[in-house]
């Protein structure tokens, strides 16, 4: 949206010429001066404006005009811009009219013609009706409008896919907010073809896939280059720290994420165990820094989703969801980890309708008042139960374990027994999530035996699956997907069978030469910010050693 606009309405050329520049004359610098030659054509001028989401301060019309006088336009316009203020500029003959206008349409005031000079007979006046609109006037928020129903999936991934990238909106739910159906109705939506996105330009995009979504808010989604010395797939903190010391020495360093960057720390609400922050650290802070950071040094992003890997005469080609392809000499792996499904009756079908997997912030607000389910007992649980008690009016902790101090540190432990509405409860687990639409309340086993309690969100953290389903065979794995890299892919002290080197692998280097792996992915790795960090920074040194061979 730009500056407010000032519209001038007059069927005479000559004397519209001279409004406007008396108004440009004396607004130009703080509003925009627009022109209409006759009713009907001001009303198509106040329904683009309205559709771009602009906003009308101040309507100047002439009060004789063919087709359709001044007072019957204000009184339509009224019908658009019902806030804005309106003027009439009249004949003395017609001062009788202009008076009867004040009541029946509205109009905050009448000048008559001539107005010469401006300073005296003009702008006095209209500076006190703007002085007026600027008072009771808020201005709208400019970003991104987000309109659909909370009880879907596809809002849902909308909405966190731009609060991950960190882009603003109003997310306006059209069963809840009258704006909502407003602009439903004034673009022509059908309702039934939600989410839609709006953007500032008047342009929108109706049920937006992710990467069409991404173009379109400006992110990269095709690469600068065809080939690059080091391929990051994955922006987690790993991947971050690998291209913040690949990038700053001097290597041309590519990062693939389909999502956005910081990972599953990205969404942590504050991670308050990682060195250097003694107050805590939100997780989409950590990795907006960490992303500055690696952009200054020349690191490039791109969102992508990675298909799959291949190696050709020494080069690593990484694939892409749209086709294409990006070649480079080392490849690092950081693509993290996801949360496992919790396979009960009713989770499935209710996914993205109140149930949830991870901590998705995007959701925390709308809980305000409600009953709150958490599964899980690991740190990223914690964190989470600690983030929906600020908004919740009750915040259960479904553990399978008989407490919390076996997989949770213990500062988070401490914070969770302090906060009056979070509940923990040992030794349960959800049977079934019940509701017909939506999420409505679930069916819980514990020490006391089944119960079925009200609950309108289910948020699910109950352990790690490697993301690694779309690498090739050739590349190593545990038992539980988890990618082998150095030592570990020696069997019985011997190297794999399928480790075609006469050297021995580095450090983080996978069953693939060139292809290496870090962060959560990786087979035995820690599962901590700091961790990550480390296995993302200290990758760089051994793909140097990789790369001296070229």
């Amino acid at each position: 949206m730009g500056k407010p606009v000032i519209l001038a309405v007059d069927d005479d050329v000559s004397v519209l010429e001279m409004v406007v520049q008396d108004l440009r004359r004396q607004y130009g610098a703080n509003y925009r001066i627009q022109r209409a030659a006759s009713g009907q054509a001001a009303l198509d001028t106040c329904d683009q404006l309205k559709k771009r989401g602009d906003v009308v301060a101040l309507f100047v019309s002439d009060q004789r005009m063919p087709g359709m006088s001044g007072v019957e336009f204000l009184g339509k316009a009224m019908e658009i811009y019902p806030d804005a203020k309106r003027a009439l500029l009249t004949a003395y003959a017609d001062t009788e009219a202009a008076i009867q206008a004040i009541n029946t349409a509205k109009i905050n005031y009448y000048l008559t013609k001539p107005w010469d000079p401006p300073e005296e007979r003009l702008y006095p006046v209209l500076n006190d009706l703007l002085e007026t609109w600027k008072e009771d006037y808020k201005a709208p928020f400019e970003g991104l409008r987000v309109v659909g129903p909370r009880y879907t999936l596809r809002d849902h991934q909308v909405r966190d896919f731009l609060s991950r990238n960190q882009v603003p909106y109003v997310w306006l739910d059209p069963e809840q907010n009258a704006e909502g159906v407003d602009l439903l109705t004034r673009f022509k939506l059908d309702d039934h073809k939600l989410p839609v996105v709006l953007f500032g330009d008047g342009s929108y995009l109706v049920q937006p896939g992710q990467m069409e979504l991404a173009g379109k808010i400006g992110l990269r989604t095709q690469a600068t280059k065809e080939f690059y010395d080091l391929v990051i797939v994955g922006a987690g903190l790993a991947g971050l720290a690998a291209a913040v010391y690949g990038a700053s020495e001097g290597l041309r360093t590519l990062i693939i994420e389909d999502e956005a960057p910081g990972g599953q720390a990205g969404s942590s609400s504050r991670i308050e165990n990682y060195l250097g922050f003694p107050e805590g650290v939100r997780g989409e802070d950590l990795a907006r820094r960490a992303l500055i950071q690696a952009t200054r040094f020349g690191a490039e992003l791109l969102t992508q989703k990675a298909t799959g890997v291949r190696t050709e005469s020494n080069y690593n080609i990484v694939q892409l969801a749209d086709g294409r392809e990006v070649s480079c000499h080392a490849c690092l792996i950081a693509v993290g980890v996801y949360y496992k499904r919790l396979a009960t009756p009713g989770v499935e079908r209710l996914t993205g309708a109140g149930v949830y997997y991870g901590a998705t912030m995007t959701e925390a607000r709308a809980y305000s008042g409600e009953n709150v389910y958490i599964v899980g007992g690991a740190n990223s649980a914690g964190q989470a139960a600690m983030y929906f008690s600020k908004y919740a009016k009750q915040v259960t902790m479904l553990v399978r374990g008989e407490s919390l101090k076996a997989s949770m540190s213990k500062y988070l432990i401490d914070q969770i027994a302090a906060t009056s509405n979070i509940e923990v409860k040992a030794c349960c687990q959800v049977l079934e999530a019940m509701g017909e639409t939506r999420l409505s309340c679930l069916k819980i086993c514990g020490p006391g035996g089944d119960e079925t309690v009200e609950a309108t969100g289910l948020f699910i953290f109950i352990g790690a699956a490697p993301n690694t389903d779309w690498l090739p065979d050739t590349i190593m794995r545990d038992s539980n997907g988890f990618l082998l890299s150095g030592n570990d892919l020696k069997v019985d002290g011997k190297m794999a069978k399928n480790w075609n080197q006469p050297r021995e692998p580095y450090l983080l280097e996978t069953s693939v030469p060139g292809i290496f792996v870090a962060g959560d992915v990786r087979h035995g790795s820690i599962k901590r910010v700091a961790s990550a960090v480390g296995e993302g920074s200290i990758s760089v040194q051994f793909i140097h050693q990789y790369l001296a061979h070229f």
